[in-house]
């Protein structure tokens, strides 16, 4: 779960992390009010759970409050569009208005979960700011890695590692990482985030800070922290996404053409590859889980249709725990209810799949089966390329 810049520096200001909070505005009027409370410059930021904002325009300067009210005029409802939110952009719903502060100096930091050593890795480059996907793609030698053992925590030697990356020299500034790392570090543990990021982490006329803040939370940990639940924002994710949720589905919308319905993560992994191997693309992964009931195998179909890009099917269930019989009378009904017309392949393989082969070649529909992932992958790449739809 993805929360938005102005939550994750209320996070870091909670965790001791030396920041300067700003206030959200929806509403151009809402923004100039709160750019005049400041009584000084400000940073009209756009709310969206993306990177890149400020190349894309959704991160002005304002001298003024009338600039602030021109910026916030500009970027409040306008489709946001950077490397991280495809062509489509992204909406803004709300602004950050900040105070700003003189920039001396700009630095990379982040804290996430390596799981190859099963340690926290602070990753910390002295390049910081808007070009840090430039500096990893042709300077990565300028970015390092830390590795904090969990057993012993954080230790004045990890931070001095940091502080020598970083080439500070002044003792506050240096205080002031110690108590940033530990307070990043606290926050990933204690409320199960998957990554902390701070870009960039400044020297200003206050000293060492954060001005920007990114956190994402391990999902399946969220039962844990209903705090941090409180915190989502559903009208930043993916419509069918969070639908899919609804229904315990495991479903990420991509950017193809063939709907995939495929039971356990590992084989919808390679039921996408195969299809991309045949020449077309996946337009979505989904993982109908272990307990894939006939309800649950419909609502998949009616996730995976309401996709437009969407111009076949392919059905991939290896039965174990879940059987075939069972996810075809859900095929069955589903197709009947929704009156779909798409090509579907469908591969069954394990528990009663004989069983769940012959109620869809007794039923009145129309479907091909396939003995092997290759041959559904195959049979599916050639009804797109005859048209699909």
């Amino acid at each position: 779960m993805k929360v938005h810049e102005y939550q994750a520096k209320e996070l870091f200001g909670k965790f001791g992390v030396p920041v300067t909070l700003g206030k959200v505005a929806t509403t151009v009027e809402k923004a100039v009010a709160i750019a005049k409370s400041f009584k000084g410059p400000v940073m009209v930021k756009a709310q969206i759970h993306a990177g890149g904002r400020g190349k894309g325009g959704g991160v002005k300067f304002c001298k003024t409050v009338a600039d602030a009210k021109k910026a916030a005029k500009a970027i409040l409802g306008m489709k946001l569009i950077t490397h991280q939110t495809g062509p489509e952009g992204q909406t803004v719903n709300k602004v950050l208005i900040v105070p700003a502060g003189d920039i001396i100096e700009e630095f990379y930091l982040a804290a996430l979960v390596d799981r190859a050593t099963a340690k926290i890795a602070f990753v910390v480059s002295k390049e910081g700011g808007v070009e840090i996907e430039k500096v990893a793609e042709k300077t990565p030698h300028k970015i390092s890695t830390i590795l904090i053992d969990p057993v012993i925590g954080v230790q004045g030697y990890h931070v001095r590692k940091m502080a020598t990356v970083l080439g500070l020299k002044d003792k506050a500034h240096k205080k002031q990482l110690y108590i940033t790392v530990l307070g990043l570090y606290k926050l990933l543990v204690e409320k199960d985030a998957s990554l902390l990021e701070i870009n960039p982490l400044c020297i200003t006329d206050k000293g060492l800070e954060a001005l920007d803040g990114k956190v994402d939370f391990d999902d399946n940990a969220l039962f844990r922290h209903p705090d941090i639940a409180k915190l989502r924002d559903v009208k930043e994710e993916e419509a069918l996404e969070v639908e899919a949720a609804k229904y315990s589905l495991n479903y990420i919308k991509l950017d193809g053409v063939v709907g995939c319905m495929v039971n356990g993560a590992g084989l919808a992994m390679a039921t996408m590859d195969v299809i991309k191997l045949y020449g077309s693309e996946p337009a979505n992964f989904l993982d109908v889980g272990g307990g894939a009931t006939p309800e649950r195998v419909a609502a998949a179909f009616k996730i995976l249709l309401k996709d437009k890009n969407v111009k076949a099917v392919l059905v991939n269930v290896f039965g174990g725990i879940v059987r075939c019989d069972r996810v075809a009378q859900g095929i069955v009904d589903a197709v009947k209810k929704n009156k779909i017309d798409l090509p579907i392949v469908v591969r069954f393989s394990g528990t009663n799949a004989e069983e769940g082969k012959a109620i869809l070649e007794n039923s009145d529909l129309t479907f091909e089966m396939a003995d092997s992932l290759a041959e559904a992958a195959k049979k599916i790449v050639k009804s797109v390329k005859k048209g699909g739809k």
